[in-house]
């Protein structure tokens, strides 16, 4: 019984490890496979935007449905947005599972439940401390997504819509 039990947990441990690396897999798949979209950041004061060695991201209302739409979807989904020459995405539909046009992109969201707010999944930019400065500029998250509208934070870009590299 003894050797059942830890057999068990051996099991186990292997399954939530090998479960954990795929996921890795498929992000990593993601990040260097996946097309890129830029949303606008809110203008926010940096002062209160980053937090130790962190920012909170908040997008630009024009990457999201009006309140009344948004209050009506169900709690995961997808939305359709239309990237403009610079990749900058902008709302255009709900996902009615129907073909995209060349400029559009798909972007799976969560609702958040009681707030009536989407998120798209990439909601915080960590970084190494002491280099708050470098994104203090940022206006722009970088996302690369897959075909089914699944979302990575690649980084965060300047005014230039170019990726901010700190060296």
């Amino acid at each position: 019984m003894k050797y059942l039990r830890g057999g068990l947990l051996l099991a186990g441990l292997a399954v939530v490890l090998l479960l954990g690396n795929v996921n890795i897999m498929q992000k990593q798949a993601v990040l260097d496979e996946g097309e890129t979209l830029l949303l606008r950041l809110r203008p926010v004061d940096p002062r209160s935007l980053i937090q130790g060695d962190y920012m909170v991201l908040r997008y630009d209302l024009a990457a999201f449905p009006e309140a009344e739409q948004a209050a009506a979807l169900p709690w995961r989904g997808s939305v359709i947005l239309a990237r403009d020459e610079d990749s900058v995405g902008r709302f255009a539909r709900l996902d009615d599972g129907g073909a995209l046009q060349a400029n559009e992109v798909r972007l799976r969201y969560k609702l958040r439940v009681g707030w009536g707010e989407l998120r798209y999944g990439a909601e915080s930019f960590f970084f190494q401390e002491g280099d708050a400065e470098h994104y203090a500029t940022a206006r722009y998250g970088v996302l690369r997504l897959d075909e089914s509208g699944n979302s990575v934070l690649a980084g965060l870009a300047g005014e230039d819509r170019k990726l901010i590299r700190v060296d």
